[in-house]
Order: structure tokens, then C-alpha cells, then sequence
């Protein structure tokens, strides 16, 4: 797994074989995303439309979008809200707007409800319109520099004035009076001509007429994230989190896989592998207690990524056994007694180790002992020739095997050899002449590190 790319048979595998584990986090997911919820009120959002009539360039249309959501229009809206308790800052983060087709612009108001979130959009609509008019008439302030309609005035007042000089010039029929009253009407005809053609080579009068598009509808749902939004995330964020978990976790395994490995960190000669019939169960730890317990309920107490068992048949596996003995017995001929020793917490290894005492028949008589790998103690050399290491298959990695053998070392025992075991799914075939009885009747019975029986 360390060394192979990621397929999508290791995610089903992580599926299958951690599905009680993931129910439990998609559960905890969940909770944690109403939890979430829960800390933060229900927002609403509401949105009033906005049209700028004319034609309009892209980057124009994009230029009125940060108008409406400026510091201006928004603080302009602010007062006239006044909402107490909401910050400039804090009404800027709840306004937004965007371009739509058929150059409107969309603007958006969050707030804790629909009536509130109705209120900001109308109201960021209408100061957004009223602060464009500014811009076109030529100033920021109602009191600002002169725009149409202060020209306008101005006009009609000039008018006025051309009107009182008219009447106060000599009412005679003079020439000169008639040159005069002549004079001034063809100044207002000018004056009223160049009004009237600034007005219409003025670009912005045609763009100054924004129009809200009706009052902003009332919101009848939450704003996302809704409270099913957010416990619907915390689920899925558990669930991948636990699959990218157990893929960096087997990704960093350090766990030995191939047999020559396992031998070379024992510093010993690869016998050979054998057979265990059984499932994953085989590979179950015998711990007791509330942990082992709330491991086993949550299906963690065995390992996910070992690969599926292989079918096997009786008379296969005894033959095995059989090869295993027969190299034990060419490599050691003389030995009448050998130690087996065999991890504690490891059923495939303890199973085989018990059929190969079985199909030795006592040449040589093998002693099996079960010592903890954390702080591995094997008992001191008596009788027997050598150690026989029993290993389940991609259990153990190369510095718990290096502590193995130093122990076996310690005790004055050497390793003469290594079996490798492998847990296999039994087909019920048996060889002629041999009941199945038989193994199991004549098992020995382990003993701990201490020599006594397990």
C-alpha cells in the first residue's frame, strides 16, 4: 500500500471493511454541523434590481457594481436605516451586488430577517440611484456644484433678465430701440438653442435616469449556509476526512509485507509460508476491556488493509506444513527440541504455529510461547536447539522484528528459522485417509513467556 497507487478498490476496501467507523463519524459530522448552526442565527437575503437605461460597455456596467456596493452609498444607507447595534463595516460585509442581462444591476441585503433583509436592499437600491444622479449632474452633494437643473434655473433667470432690459429700453419707435429689443431676443433664442444642444450632446443625461425595478421581494428561506447545508457539510467533511485518513495511515505504514523482509529483519532463513483457514476474525487481538470492547464495536480491533483471503483447500495447507517440517528437519537434523515463538497478540501466527507442532510429531517436540512484541521476553535456553519465529503476514514492522530477535538473543536461543502464515477462506475438501479431527485433537497448548501454560 505504501509503495502503490491509490485505486478505487483500497476506497471500497476502506468502505467495506471501516463502514461501522465511518457511520459513526458521518453521525459525529452531522452533529457537529447542527452544533454550528446553532452558534450562528439564520440569515436571510434579499435582492432589488436596478436598470441603467442606454447602451453600456462591460467595464462601464462593472464600475456601477462598485458604486452600489461603495463606502458612499452604503454609509448613506446606513443612516437612513438606522439600525442600531450594525457598524459601517458591518453592513458592507451584508451588501452585494452583481451585473444581470439587460444591463441591471442586482443588489443584495443579508440580515437576522426577511423584513430587515428587505428594508437594506430597497433602501441600498434607492441611495444607489439617488448617488448615480449626483454623479451625472456633476457633483457628490445635494449642495454641490451647478448640474441640468441649476443650469436650467440659471437659463430662466438670464431669460428674465432679458425680458426686464427689453421692457426698459426706449419704448419708441426709434432705431435704435429697435435694434436694441432686437438684439436681446436673438441673445435668448441663442442662449435657449445652446441649452438645448448641450443637453443632447451630453452623454449623461441619458444615463442618469436609473430605475429601481420594484420594491425587493421578501425572502421565505434561509440564506446558505442553511442549518441542512451546514449538517449535511459536517457529515461529508467526516467522511472524507476519515477516508484521507486511512489512506495517509496506510500510505505511512511501516509494516514489513514481503516474506524475505520479514526473515531479513530476523536475521534468519525464510522456511516458509503456511495456510490458517479463517476470515479477518483470525486477525482479531485477544484484548480484554472497555477499549478493546469499543474498538471491536466500532470494527477497528483488525486491520483494513490486508488483502482478501485466498481459497484454499485441507489437503493444500497440510501440504505446507509438510514442506515447512521437512526443511526444519534437513536444516536441523539432530534437534529434539525447539521453541516456537509466536506474537501474543497474533492468532494467524498462534494457529499455525500449533498445527505445525501437530505435523512435526514430535521430531522435534515444538514448545510454543507467546511473547509481547511492545517488550518481547523469551524464556532461557534449556533443552531446546534453536528458535522457530511464527509470523502473520504483513503484521510486524522491521524494528519489532529487530527487538524479537535480540530478545531471542538474550535468552541465549537462535533463530534458526522463519514462518510466515497467511489467513485463507477453507474449502471443505479433506485428504483421503486423514480426518480433520485429528489436528485439532492433538494441538499442544501454548505457554506464555514464562513457560507455563497459556
Amino acid at each position: 500500500m505504501s509503495d502503490d497507487t491509490i485505486r478505487l478498490v483500497t476506497v471500497g476496501r476502506i468502505l467495506r471493511r471501516r463502514r461501522r467507523l465511518l457511520a459513526v463519524l458521518v453521525v459525529v459530522g452531522a452533529l457537529v454541523g447542527y452544533g454550528v448552526s446553532v452558534l450562528f442565527p439564520p440569515r436571510y437575503t434579499a435582492s432589488a434590481s436596478v436598470l441603467l437605461p442606454g447602451p453600456w460597455e462591460e467595464r462601464e456596467l462593472i464600475t456601477q457594481v462598485e458604486i452600489a456596493t461603495s463606502s458612499s452609498v452604503v454609509d448613506r444607507a446606513g443612516e437612513a436605516l438606522g439600525w442600531s447595534g450594525v457598524s459601517d463595516s458591518e453592513l458592507r460585509d451584508r451588501v452585494s451586488a452583481e451585473t444581470a442581462d439587460g444591463n441591471v444591476v442586482k443588489i443584495s441585503g443579508t440580515a437576522e430577517t426577511p423584513e430587515r433583509a428587505q428594508r437594506l436592499s430597497d433602501e441600498m437600491a434607492q441611495q444607489f440611484v439617488a448617488y448615480s444622479a449626483r454623479i451625472a449632474s456633476g457633483g457628490t452633494d445635494a449642495d454641490g456644484a451647478a448640474g441640468p437643473e441649476a443650469l436650467r434655473e440659471q437659463v430662466k433667470r438670464t431669460n428674465q433678465r432679458i425680458t426686464d432690459l427689453a421692457n426698459a429700453a426706449d419704448p419708441g419707435q426709434t432705431v435704435e430701440s429697435v435694434q436694441a429689443r432686437t438684439e436681446l431676443e436673438k441673445l435668448r433664442s441663442t442662449l435657449q438653442e445652446a441649452m438645448q444642444k448641450l443637453e443632447e450632446a451630453d452623454p449623461a443625461n441619458n444615463r442618469a435616469g436609473l430605475v429601481v425595478m420594484g420594491p425587493a421581494a421578501r425572502p421565505t428561506g434561509e440564506a446558505p449556509p442553511t442549518r441542512l447545508q451546514l449538517v449535511g457539510g459536517g457529515a461529508l467533511l467526516f467522511f472524507v476526512l476519515a477516508v484521507v485518513g486511512h489512506l495517509a495511515a496506510a500510505r505511512v505504514n511501516r509494516r514489513l509485507r514481503s516474506e524475505p523482509e520479514m526473515a531479513a529483519a530476523l536475521r534468519a532463513a525464510l522456511l516458509g509460508t503456511v495456510d490458517v483457514p479463517g476470515d479477518r476474525r483470525a486477525h482479531r487481538p485477544k484484548a480484554r476491556g472497555a477499549r478493546a470492547r469499543f474498538r471491536r464495536l466500532l470494527g477497528i480491533d483488525v486491520r483494513w488493509d490486508l488483502p482478501t483471503p485466498h481459497s484454499s483447500d485441507e489437503a493444500g495447507r497440510l501440504v505446507r506444513y509438510r514442506r515447512v517440517c521437512g526443511r526444519l528437519r534437513a536444516r536441523l537434523p539432530a534437534a529434539r527440541r525447539l521453541l516456537v515463538v509466536v506474537p501474543d497478540d497474533d492468532e494467524v501466527a498462534r494457529r499455525a504455529a500449533e498445527q505445525l507442532a501437530v505435523e512435526t510429531g514430535g521430531e522435534p517436540v515444538l514448545r510454543v510461547v507467546e511473547v509481547a512484541v511492545s517488550r518481547p521476553m523469551v524464556p532461557d535456553r534449556d533443552t531446546e536447539s534453536g528458535v522457530l519465529v511464527v509470523l502473520g503476514a504483513g503484521s510486524r514492522t522491521a524494528e519489532e522484528l529487530a527487538g524479537l530477535a535480540e530478545a531471542c538473543a538474550d535468552g541465549g536461543h537462535e533463530v534458526v528459522g522463519v514462518v510466515v502464515a497467511g489467513a485463507v477462506r477453507a474449502r471443505a475438501t479433506r485428504p483421503a485417509g486423514r480426518p480433520a479431527e485429528s489436528a485439532t485433537a492433538a494441538a499442544p497448548v501454548p505457554e506464555n513467556a514464562t513457560g507455563g501454560a497459556a
